[in-house]
This record gives structure tokens, C-alpha cells and sequence, in this order.
């Protein structure tokens, strides 16, 4: 034998244990067994035991066998909520990750399968028609796992959920929230409204009504209530007690139901307020006059001396542990004229002190014109022939054991408390910026129809002539604005016509820049 056959059989030799470890040489390799499927007679694989091939398995075997192909679901129409069985209720839009959880968890038999995909299928939103496509794994015989997808239609049930239904009887809330001031005027009421609808704090409420002195607001949950004693006790200085009324009550069972009320009391000192404080008080404040205005509401109250300048702030919890009113108003202020104005020169903020002349606005052209000096914080505002709404001090009584432990001899004659701006009526309607209102309801007061009628009308003209002062302090002090959003108004202000209006308005009246003004269709997008 030559060389190069002795060296060919090696190779070979090699050959056939490197690809033969498991089975010997490549000589004893035996051949794959085939059989033909019962079905369609196409050869495969013998060694699997199947007697169908895979194509005819997926054909006559439905491994979706007991999975429903239509199912229901529970809407409630009025808030838009889907029914999570038993008694849960959730927020779910169409076509979103939360339905198509809720479609999966409603349909049985499908734990019996392994899902592979979900997926919706698009149907006109007014079909009340939900279709999903599903993906699912199944054990057909042994050893034989298929896959197939079918689809699943949803009937959307509108019904009422238990919540909406129990807003049409007569227990409708579990938990309300009175709120009341004992003040002439409705100007911390309509403020603290702009404060709730700017941080949508009412959006748990289930109803909001307005009373003589206040607003009620109603609650299913006793926490959402919880949650608005928060909001009003970081804005503004309240104080609260809590009470509760047994509705119904099981001996069987020992369970009881009960309704809650929070009764809220708002300081009732406001923004412009003169106040007499207690001597006591005045001297934990760093010895500030008695004789004080109230230049700022919020959680706590801010009261400043006119005469020197002296500003403190005194927070709720101190204010409820003397709990004194105040002396005069803003419904008391009188028009004063300006004669003159001789600054000082000392300042603090926004206020600057001045030596200021003044005489009364209905004293002007009579007999009578007795002319007032005075030292007010005014003296950065005022000029002289302006007009200023002030306290009139001189031969005034007030009703208060406070005032009358002061030195009548040292009190002065006049405190001014701001600038007065004539603003025409078609001004005032034409504003090119408006204010969002809460919905709410309002309670009879009296039962009589004519003096429902009366007082019904008496009520809307004090309740217009309050706002409108609101919206004129809104526009009067930039720092208010700051906690409102204002909105972009839809009228077209137009002030040519009738330019012959019989009231003479300030040319310096001031008015808000569109630049801080929102819109209302591009706050809407944000909130989408």
C-alpha cells in the first residue's frame, strides 16, 4: 500500500470520530424515521409520536375552546366610569392601557392559555362596541404547542354607578364642609373661590351651595372633606370643629352610619379693615399702635400702622385666642380730596410716609370746608386733587370697648386707607379680562314669594356690587393677582361709543396688561 493511501484511510479514520462522539463511527449512524400526517400525507417527523402535522393541528385543534367571543361591560354614563367587579369603578379612556386591562381581567377561561398579545381593534366610539385582538399559546396534544389570535367584542352596558344613583336621593353626601364669615361684604369669599379654582380643590365635591354668610360643600368621603380643611387653613385664617349625626345604626351587626360636618369660621377681619387690637397683643407685636389697617389676608393676617410705617403679621392661631372684630369696614369709607402732599422721606416697601391735606369729597364747594392733617403710608400714591377712600374718624361712635380704652385726643381725624379711581360703568363692563365662577346652588332663604322676590333682588344687587369692588382691587393691587389666573375675555372693547358718558372716568385708572391674561383653549391643551 502507498504512502498517500495510508495517509487517506487516516484521515478518514479521523473524520469519523470527530463528527461521530456521541453515536460511534460514521457507519453506524442510523436514518431519521419518517411518517406521513393522517390528514394531509405530508412526511414529518416520527420521533415525536404526533400523528398530524403541525399545519393540520392548528386547522382541528381550537386550543381557544371555552373562551368567550363576547362579553359585557358596565358604563355609567354620568362619570364616565367602567365597572372593575365586584364594586370597584375606575377611570378609563378609550383604547387606553387601563380598558384593555379591564377587557382582559372580564374574560374567562383565559388563564387556561398563555397570552402572547392584546391589542384594541378601532370601532366607531358611539357603537358602544369594544374589539380586541387576542394572541394565546396553547398544548394541543403533547409536545405540540400552537399558536392562534381571535377576537373578543365587548357590549358596553350604560347603567349608574352607585355613587351617581345616590346623588339623585335624598342622602346624597357623607361628610359637608360649612364655611362662614360674619362680614357685610362677600370680597374673601369670591377671593378664596379664585384660590379653589386656580388648585382645583373642588374636584371631589359632589355639590356646592351658597348660604347667607357662606358656601357649603358637600362630600361622599370624609377624607375629601379632610383634604379642603387643609386647603383653607394654608389661604386663609379659619378655625373648625367637627361634628356628626347618626343616620341609621344595625344592633345585629353593631355597624353604624353617620353624616360629618365640618363647621368652618373665617377671621372676619378683611383686606382695608380698621382694627382696634388689645392692648396685650399690640405689645407682643413689638409694641405697634392699637389703631392699625389690615394691609393683607392670607393663612396668617398683616396689619400695618398708617402713622409710622410699623408692620407685623399675626398668625391665625394668635388672632383665635383673642378673637376681637374689627372697627369700620370697607363698606364705611368715605371720598376724601387731596390738598397736598409733603413727603418725609421715610419709606418701607411699597408705602412711603407723607404729611397729607385733605378735606371731605361732600364738604367740597359748601359752606363747610374743613380741611384735615393728617400723616399717612400714602404718600408714593398720592398727589395732589387725587381722590382716597378713608375712615372718618372725627365725631364717629363706634360700638367697641377696644376704641374706647384708646386716647380719643391722640387718634386722628382721618386714616386713609387707598386711592380712589372714578371708573365709568361702560368701563367696567368692557374689561378685556375676565374671571372663571364656581357652579354652585343657592338655598332659600324665606319662604313668602314677595319677600323672596325682595330680598332675592336685594341679594343680587349687593352681591354685583361686591364683585365689582373685587375686580376693582384685583386691578388696584398686583400682588392679589399673583395667587388668580385671569383669562383672556371674549368682548370686543370698544370705548368710542358713547364716549359722552356723564361720569368723567381717571385717565391713571389702573388696568391689567394682556400679558399676565391666560387663555382659555391653551390652558385646556396643558390640561389634556
Amino acid at each position: 500500500m502507498s504512502n498517500y493511501q495510508q495517509m487517506n484511510n487516516f484521515d478518514q479514520l479521523n473524520h469519523g470520530h470527530s463528527h461521530g462522539d456521541d453515536f460511534g463511527h460514521q457507519h453506524m449512524v442510523q436514518p431519521q424515521a419518517t411518517v406521513l400526517c393522517c390528514n394531509c400525507g405530508v412526511p414529518m417527523d416520527g420521533s415525536t409520536g404526533l400523528v398530524m402535522c403541525y399545519d393540520c393541528i392548528k386547522l382541528n385543534v381550537d386550543i381557544t375552546d371555552g373562551i368567550p367571543r363576547e362579553a359585557n361591560l358596565s358604563f355609567c354614563r354620568n362619570c364616565e366610569r367602567f365597572l372593575q367587579p365586584p364594586t370597584n369603578w375606575i377611570k378609563a379612556e378609550l383604547e387606553s392601557r387601563e380598558l384593555l386591562a379591564l377587557c382582559l381581567r372580564r374574560l374567562k377561561g383565559l388563564n387556561k392559555v398563555r397570552l402572547i398579545d392584546a391589542a384594541f381593534i378601532w370601532t366607531e366610539p358611539h357603537s358602544r362596541r369594544v374589539r380586541v385582538k387576542l394572541t394565546v399559546q396553547g398544548e394541543a396534544f403533547q409536545n405540540a404547542i400552537i399558536q392562534q389570535s381571535f377576537e373578543v367584542e365587548y357590549v358596553v352596558i350604560a347603567m349608574q354607578c352607585p355613587d351617581c344613583a345616590k346623588s339623585y336621593t335624598a342622602h346624597t353626601w357623607n361628610t359637608a364642609v360649612q364655611i362662614r364669615q360674619k362680614v357685610p361684604h362677600k370680597r374673601t369669599f369670591l377671593y378664596l373661590e379664585q384660590l379653589i379654582l386656580r388648585h382645583n380643590a373642588h374636584v371631589d365635591t359632589i355639590s356646592i351651595k351658597e348660604t347667607k354668610d357662606g358656601l357649603d360643600f358637600y362630600y361622599a368621603k370624609q377624607n375629601h372633606a379632610v383634604k379642603m380643611i387643609d386647603f383653607l387653613n394654608s389661604t386663609v385664617p379659619v378655625k373648625y370643629k367637627k361634628s356628626e349625626e347618626l343616620i341609621s345604626a344595625d344592633i345585629h351587626s353593631g355597624t353604624s352610619v353617620y353624616k360629618f360636618t365640618f363647621s368652618v369660621e373665617i377671621a372676619p377681619i378683611c383686606k382695608d379693615d380698621l382694627v382696634v387690637l388689645p392692648a396685650k397683643v399690640a405689645k407682643q407685636m413689638g409694641n405697634i399702635s392699637r389703631l392699625v389697617l389690615c394691609s393683607k389676608v392670607s393663612n396668617s393676617l398683616q396689619f400695618i400702622d398708617p402713622a409710622s410705617l410699623h408692620i407685623e403679621d399675626m398668625q391665625a392661631n394668635v388672632y383665635w385666642r383673642y378673637s376681637f372684630s374689627p372697627l369700620a369696614d370697607v363698606t364705611q369709607l368715605i371720598e376724601f380730596i387731596v390738598l397736598d402732599v409733603e413727603p418725609t422721606g421715610e419709606r418701607r416697601g411699597k408705602w412711603l410716609m407723607a404729611d397729607i391735606t385733605c378735606v371731605r369729597a361732600s364738604d367740597m364747594g359748601g359752606n363747610e370746608n374743613e380741611e384735615y392733617y393728617i400723616r399717612s403710608h400714602l404718600g408714593g400714591i398720592l398727589h395732589p386733587g387725587d381722590s382716597a377712600m378713608g375712615y372718618y374718624m372725627k365725631n364717629s361712635n363706634f360700638n367697641s370697648d377696644l376704641f374706647e380704652e384708646l386716647d380719643t385726643d391722640n387718634i386722628a381725624d382721618v386714616v386713609l386707607v387707598k386711592k380712589h379711581y372714578v371708573r365709568s360703568n361702560k368701563r367696567s363692563k368692557n374689561r378685556n379680562w375676565k374671571l372663571k365662577r364656581m357652579a354652585n346652588e343657592r338655598k332659600d332663604i324665606v319662604a313668602t314669594e314677595v319677600l323672596d322676590s325682595r330680598q332675592a333682588r336685594q341679594e343680587q344687587e349687593r352681591a354685583e356690587r361686591d364683585y365689582e369692588m373685587f375686580l376693582q382691587d384685583l386691578e388696584e393691587d398686583d400682588e392679589l393677582r399673583q395667587n388668580i389666573n385671569l383669562y383672556k375675555s371674549e368682548k370686543k372693547v370698544n370705548f368710542e361709543e358713547g364716549m359722552e358718558s356723564e361720569i368723567e372716568e381717571d385717565e391713571d385708572a389702573p388696568e391689567i396688561n394682556i400679558d399676565e391674561l391666560l387663555d382659555e383653549l391653551d390652558e385646556m391643551n396643558i390640561d389634556g
